[in-house]
């Protein structure tokens, strides 16, 4: 038997589900999963059980797209998942289904915008980190010590009886930082 189940999220436990709820219902959904999680959460446990849930021939609905993913690349991951699963999927707000072709169509629209809008983001950024090496900045974290800082600690080191994790702590970071920094030192008991 085909299920319409329904998905409903608010990003904060003083919002109300209500809304989306009484949505959902109308919907014709007999089963809502609901959770109070921030759309940057990973971690959406509810979504998880609705998911495990859903079988073949079954339709996921939600309130408004934004309620499922939490970007649109994890928006079309999320639907193209559920595609594969065969289960369909239904957005009450935006009026997207995917079960008939029209649906597909303008979800996958909505997947090829998600695809360019990230090729975008990379050129962008490839184009500033070349602008930026151009005039002689390199990204990435400065490094903790300088050159200076550097040659006096291969200097202590030199000494056997000056441990790595005293001068770690005299420069203020850790004995990692520097055999990064430093090359490879024979670790000695500190």
């Amino acid at each position: 038997m085909n299920q319409r189940i329904g998905y409903a999220r608010v990003s904060t436990e003083d919002q109300h589900l209500d809304l989306q709820r009484d949505a959902l219902q109308k919907a014709g959904c007999g089963i809502i999963y609901e959770e109070a999680a921030s759309g940057k959460s990973a971690t959406r446990p509810e979504l998880e059980q609705c998911r495990k849930a859903l079988r073949s021939g079954d339709t996921l609905v939600v309130w408004r797209l934004d309620r499922l993913g939490r970007s649109l690349p994890d928006l079309v991951q999320i639907v193209a998942d559920l595609e594969r699963s065969g289960i369909s999927f239904e957005s009450l707000t935006e009026k997207i289904e995917t079960r008939s072709a029209a649906g597909k169509l303008v979800f996958h629209v909505f997947a090829a915008l998600a695809e360019f809008e990230r090729s975008l983001i990379r050129e962008r950024t490839h184009a500033g980190l070349a602008a930026a090496r151009a005039r002689g900045r390199s990204g990435g974290r400065k490094p903790k010590l300088g050159e200076k800082q550097v040659r006096e600690i291969k200097a202590l080191l030199r000494d056997p009886e000056i441990q790595v994790a005293d001068v770690a702590r005299r420069y203020g970071v850790s004995r990692t930082t520097l055999y990064k920094h430093v090359g490879v030192v024979a670790p000695r008991h500190s």
